[in-house]
């Protein structure tokens, strides 16, 4: 007996060592390709990048994965309890692998065999590192017997902490969230220092099955999971029963996020921003890189800007008519569904922008109202609830659409002869009491602002259409359109800058131009005879296109092409003296820097919508602001001169002749093209009106001392927008209510007056000394060295006439002199 059993122990030993030697060597060869654990401490994950505003506020984030890196003393204790508790529990007791937990998993499993359930699992938060960095998702003993190994190795080479650490900020949690700070944001729109035991519970049961708990399509199991985590945290002691009990009373309160734009109408910025970004670093670090953008973005400016440039596109598209419904759906058995239907198939876009707006379908019309069914409420999984809200549009709120959709004629009477039931259409409120709201529609004309820092090019407001749902082209940076007029004040500083003065004279008279066996024949807007001679500054107020062209003509048209180049308005500019009245194409953006350059006293300036980037780390990357200020960070005062910011930027422009073409532009608002389309008397604003041929396109740039604005209104296609549509009348007002906006946010202050400057008075007509008590006359600034003309000399005309000359001319030749007509262009 003794010796049976020595046999079988024997051979026992063997059959021991030969498993032994077995395991040893599957294990080796395991071990021999396990990847390096070492790339833990060099982790970098993919962090969003976020947007902000000049205020410091969000504007928006740009992630492949929403994830924001915590370090884990930023993560609160009750977070760390909920995800210990739903995942492992003895985390900060085992050695990597949970021996009683795995022993506990297959007891579980060998009792659940053949009962359809999933097999319980029992890795711990190391393992889950360990696959989740370093390893497959592929569920295989191989991929198993690495992970243990690997989490081994982790355990003895980095602590619990930062194993814990690097756990939470990796994992999924569904919504296109990673990462316990992501997660806080995308489910309930706050910090995790801000989230609750029951918010931390659920959160710390996603990582398990992020659809299976989604908190609007699988609500009961995502509560009945939380509830399971809250009570593990209470077992394990991190909370009271008392706290678990009000926990689980609690509703899920999910508070999903929205994704894209933070920042309220500021859409064309921020695609700016993310192209400029790209550009710069490629779309790796843009998506996954944690950069810190700081823009130069202005939020009340901003707003102020889309308000404007929609009010003036819904004024003069609406004058014009109803262009029809968006589309037409069946409204029977339920509207509801319908018109939530033609939403979802794209049929009636949804400017999210545009939030005053909503969309409605027309229940019935008659000749006093039409009723609406509006926009039915959908449920977190997309469902239509069965609450229906309906209104009215009273017939007083619409009368615009009785027009046809070129505006010319009267076509309908009341709501009836307009709209019909089933018609979608766009409907703003009006009386929230009454139910009552306005007929809109999205306008087909668009247009383009920018608003800008004069003194360092930071651009403040961008708007690049009506709608950014309706139409992502930003036509203030990539619409390529001709200026019109608005490019003359750059063929008059060429002037001012080489020998001319704003009293300088110029004939306006019809001009013949033979090119290339062509005859041009250029006219004033709305005045073809023109007006006799006149002085610049009479020529830019009353933007006349006879002495513009006369003016480059006498300067040449190299020398306006330097300049319109010095200036960026355009890369290579064609001399020929067409484009003296502005028909080559260039940006509002290249506009409205330019104009820049004459507010900020002929400084160069660098337009910017991005003012500082950072990197994940915190290192500055980029700032737009090139100064440089020895001195400015001293530790202490000690008698030290006040330190100097050195301005080593390019001089474009004479101080002196950016003031005298400034006081001229200040003609075109106080008198001239754009008279009595800006009301804002506590400080001066200058600027100019364009309208090119046919009036396919109305432009105005103007500024005060601290900002520069301008836009254009125009068809995308180019068209003509109709008799009368000038610059002064389109665009003029738009600018006039955002610089009244604007104007509010900023001090008053008066354009800085060039040192050396002389001020003499001029007659308005001849640019000749004025003498005393003469009437018509005007304070003309010159510069040192010049004055106005003792003579009548006519550029363009070959004059040459004395002051008692002109006074003892005769009756034509002073009409001629004199003539007070004018047009505008």
């Amino acid at each position: 007996m003794i010796r049976l059993i020595g046999y079988f122990f024997g051979m026992a030993c063997v059959l021991f060592l030969g498993v032994a030697a077995a395991v040893a060597i599957y294990l080796n060869g395991v071990s021999k390709d396990l990847p390096d654990y070492a790339v833990l401490a060099a982790y970098e994950p993919p962090v969003a990048t976020r947007v902000h505003a000049g205020n410091g506020a969000l504007v928006t984030e740009y992630a492949r994965e929403r994830r924001l890196f915590l370090p884990i003393q930023a993560i609160p204790d009750r977070v760390k309890a909920a995800f210990l508790s739903a995942e492992d529990k003895n985390f900060y007791n085992h050695p990597g692998v949970d021996i009683f937990g795995l022993g506990r998993a297959v007891v579980n499993n060998l009792q659940n065999f053949g009962s359809g359930r999933r097999p319980e699992g029992a890795s711990t938060i190391t393992q889950q590192v360990a696959k989740n960095f370093l390893l497959s998702a592929d569920q295989t003993m191989d991929r198993k017997v690495k992970e243990a190994i690997l989490s081994f190795r982790i355990e003895q080479a980095y602590s619990k902490d930062k194993i814990l650490e690097l756990y939470l900020n990796e994992i999924f949690f569904g919504l296109n969230s990673y990462g316990i700070a992501g997660a806080a944001l995308t489910y309930f729109d706050k910090s995790v220092t801000e989230l609750t035991t029951a918010e931390a519970a659920y959160l710390a049961a996603l990582p398990k099955g992020p659809n299976n708990y989604h908190p609007f399509r699988h609500q009961q199991a995502a509560l009945d999971r939380r509830n399971w985590v809250v009570d593990r945290m209470a077992e394990n002691g991190y909370i009271t029963q008392m706290d678990a009990d009000d926990a689980k009373t609690q509703p899920l309160g999910v508070k999903q996020r929205r994704s894209g734009t933070h920042l309220f109408a500021s859409d064309y910025f921020s695609e700016e921003v993310r192209r400029q970004i790209i550009g710069r670093y490629g779309d790796k670090s843009l998506y996954e890189g944690g950069l810190s953008v700081r823009t130069s973005i202005n939020p009340e400016l901003q707003l102020a800007a889309r308000a404007a440039l929609q009010n003036g596109l819904l004024d003069y598209d609406e004058r014009r008519g109803f262009q029809g419904p968006v589309t037409t759906v069946d409204i029977s058995p339920d509207w509801g569904v319908s018109l939530a239907k033609a939403i979802t198939d794209g049929k009636a876009p949804d400017l999210r922008d545009v939030p005053e707006w909503q969309l409605a379908v027309v229940i019935s019309a008659s000749a006093k109202s039409a009723e609406i069914g509006l926009r039915p409420a959908a449920d977190g999984g997309g469902k239509v609830t069965e609450e229906r809200v309906t209104g009215t549009i009273p017939a007083d709120a619409m009368k615009w659409a009785y027009r046809d959709a070129k505006g010319s004629r009267r076509t309908a009477k009341g709501p009836d002869g307009v709209l019909s039931p089933g018609d979608v259409v766009y409907v703003e409120l009006i009386n929230e009491e009454a139910k009552t709201f306005r007929l809109r529609q999205p306008p087909k004309v668009q247009g383009g602002f920018v608003a800008m820092d004069p003194n360092t090019g930071r651009v403040l407001a961008m708007v690049g259409g009506f709608s950014y749902a309706q139409s992502e082209f930003n036509r203030a940076t990539q619409a390529m359109r001709q200026p019109g007029s608005s490019f003359k004040p750059f063929v008059y500083s060429a002037a001012l800058d080489n020998g001319y003065t704003p009293a300088s004279v110029v004939l306006d008279a019809p001009i013949e131009i033979v090119t290339g066996g062509q005859v041009w024949r250029p006219s004033n807007y709305g005045d073809k005879d023109g007006n006799g001679p006149a002085t610049l500054r009479t020529g830019i107020e009353k933007s006349r296109n006879q002495m513009t062209v006369r003016l480059a003509q006498d300067m040449g048209m190299e020398l306006v092409a330097e300049y319109a180049e010095r200036f960026g308005i355009y890369d290579k500019m064609l001399p020929v003296l067409a484009m003296s009245l502005g028909s080559g194409e260039t940006t509002v953006m290249r506009m409205v820097s330019a104009y820049a350059v004459i507010a900020n006293g002929g400084k160069q300036i660098k337009p910017t919508v991005i003012d500082r980037i950072q990197d994940r780390y915190g290192k500055t990357i980029f700032r737009h602001e090139e100064r440089t200020c020895e001195g400015c960070n001293a530790n202490s005062w000690a008698n030290q001169e006040e330190p100097v910011l050195a301005d080593n930027r390019e001089q474009v422009l004479d101080p002196m002749t950016a003031y005298q073409i400034t006081s001229m532009m200040e003609g075109v608002v106080q008198r001239g093209s754009a008279a009595g389309k800006i009301h804002l008397t506590d400080r001066p604003v200058a600027g100019k009106t364009g309208t090119t041929n046919d009036e396919k396109d109305a432009w105005f740039v103007g500024f005060t001392p601290n900002i520069v604005a301008g836009l254009y209104i125009g068809f995308d296609t180019p068209a003509p927008l109709g008799r009368g549509s000038t610059g002064g009348g389109l665009a003029a007002p738009i600018f006039g209510q955002f610089i009244e906006a604007a104007a509010k946010h900023m001090p008053a202050e008066k354009f800085l007056v060039p040192e050396g400057m002389q001020f003499v008075a001029v007659n308005r007509k001849t640019g000749m000394m004025a003498m005393e008590g003469e009437p018509d006359t005007i304070t003309e600034a010159f510069k040192p060295g010049t004055g106005p003309a003792d003579v009548f000399q006519v550029i363009g005309g070959g004059e040459y006439m004395t002051q008692d000359q002109i006074l003892d001319s005769s009756p034509q030749a002073q009409q001629a002199i004199t003539s007070g007509a004018s047009g505008l262009f």
